[in-house]
């Protein structure tokens, strides 16, 4: 009777154990199996949230099949008290392993709101935009100028989430001044920033920062990007430029960069400086006549005079030579912007023509001619496209 009992008994624990071995078996599939979420959703974690939080979330936006399986799994995994706070987009299909590794994982948030310092030539913003997981999209909210006082109290809450991906953009051609200037309005920096940085020793791009970063650490890092790309491209140089060193290339691409028209236009005008040097031509740049008056500080906001053409009006002070590439022979004394990557690059490798002169199309671009004569009548064309501008402006 003993003996047929515990057979039985050990019959039973055979199977539960087959049951229980199933049990996980099929628990462990579901886990690293697709997940059961149709489109996109934002998973926002507040600082301090804890794992019950977060799968109570997931299981009210459909991002999971088990709440049970999720809270187990991750304990399981020991990620149940590695939660990152931030906001993360959670794609279709999306398992239930892939979720627990990007809200553990951290980093930058991937979807939710994102405010954005961005600096331009003749106006710098701050963009406040959500990303909206259907279209994966950022959808502006607020397109502010800088100066703007007060901030809304919407843009305000928002901007002050504590998942609130903060960048900083520096567009090509921005002065050290502009981008000096911006970054001691932002808010959302801290720390000192007591002189510009030196002209064109910025790099133009975006930069992810923190809240609270330190204001001399990110343009540290700024200008160590600069110097990396100018290390680079000096490299990959073309043989035969009339340029000896770095600091050169910084001068001529910053004017490169704007006085192009795009992109497209890099190499083509790069080739037009190269062309005038070696016909021991002056360069005659009107962008190098408005950093001489302004020295990069603020917008010039009126067109150029005979005066300023003649260096009348330039900014000098014990005695240093003139920016004013109408009067000065060759390269100023400086940049006169920070010029991007590409002008970097296209300083260092030129197009191949034998362009001498360019002025404005009329199509944001510019018309180039090898000869005086041909640079003349673009010229005729160019002011009457300006007369016909001004002409609709009137009506």
């Amino acid at each position: 009777m003993m003996k047929h009992v515990a057979a039985n008994a050990l019959t039973l624990m055979i199977v539960g154990l087959i049951l229980l071995g199933g049990v996980l078996a099929a628990g462990q599939r579901a886990f690293f199996a697709e997940g059961p979420l149709t489109d996109a959703v934002c998973l926002r974690i507040q600082p301090g949230a804890n794992l019950s939080a977060v799968t109570r979330d997931l299981d009210a936006q459909g991002a999971i099949s088990s709440a049970t399986l999720f809270r187990v799994g991750a304990q399981q995994t020991d990620r149940a008290g590695r939660l990152r706070f931030g906001s993360y987009l959670i794609e279709p299909g999306a398992s239930m392993d892939q979720i627990l590794d990007q809200v553990t994982r951290g980093g930058a948030s991937t979807c939710g709101t994102e405010l954005q310092l961005r600096i331009g030539v003749t106006r710098s913003a701050l963009l406040l935009r959500e990303l909206d997981p259907a279209t994966q999209r950022l959808e502006e909210r607020f397109n502010l100028p800088l100066d703007t006082d007060p901030l809304p109290e919407e843009f305000i809450e928002q901007a002050a989430l504590p998942d609130t991906r903060l960048r900083v953009t520096i567009a090509e051609g921005v002065t050290s001044w502009q981008v000096w200037n911006a970054l001691r309005q932002a808010d959302f920096l801290s720390g000192d920033l007591p002189e510009v940085p030196d002209e064109g020793s910025l790099a133009p791009d975006t930069y992810d920062v923190r809240r609270g970063q330190d204001r001399a650490a990110l343009v540290a890092e700024i200008q160590a990007r600069q110097q990396a790309i100018l290390a680079d491209a000096w490299e990959t140089r073309a043989e035969g430029l009339p340029i000896t060193d770095p600091q050169e290339v910084l001068i001529l691409a910053s004017i490169i960069e704007r006085e192009a028209g795009g992109p497209r236009e890099l190499a083509e005008v790069a080739a037009v400086f190269y062309n005038r040097m070696a016909r021991n031509m002056r360069f005659q740049m009107d962008a190098t006549i408005i950093y001489g008056i302004t020295r990069g500080e603020g917008v010039f906001g009126r067109s150029i005079t005979r005066q300023d053409i003649n260096g009348v009006t330039e900014r000098r002070q014990h005695g240093e030579v003139l920016y004013n590439t109408y009067q000065i022979d060759g390269l100023p004394p400086g940049p006169i912007a920070n010029p991007g990557r590409a002008a970097i690059l296209a300083t260092l490798n030129p197009d191949q023509n034998d362009y001498l002169f360019f002025v404005a199309d009329g199509t944001g671009g510019h018309a180039f001619a090898e000869t005086l004569a041909q640079h003349n009548r673009n010229v005729e064309r160019w002011r009457a496209i300006e007369a016909e501008q001004r002409r609709q402006q009137q009506q």
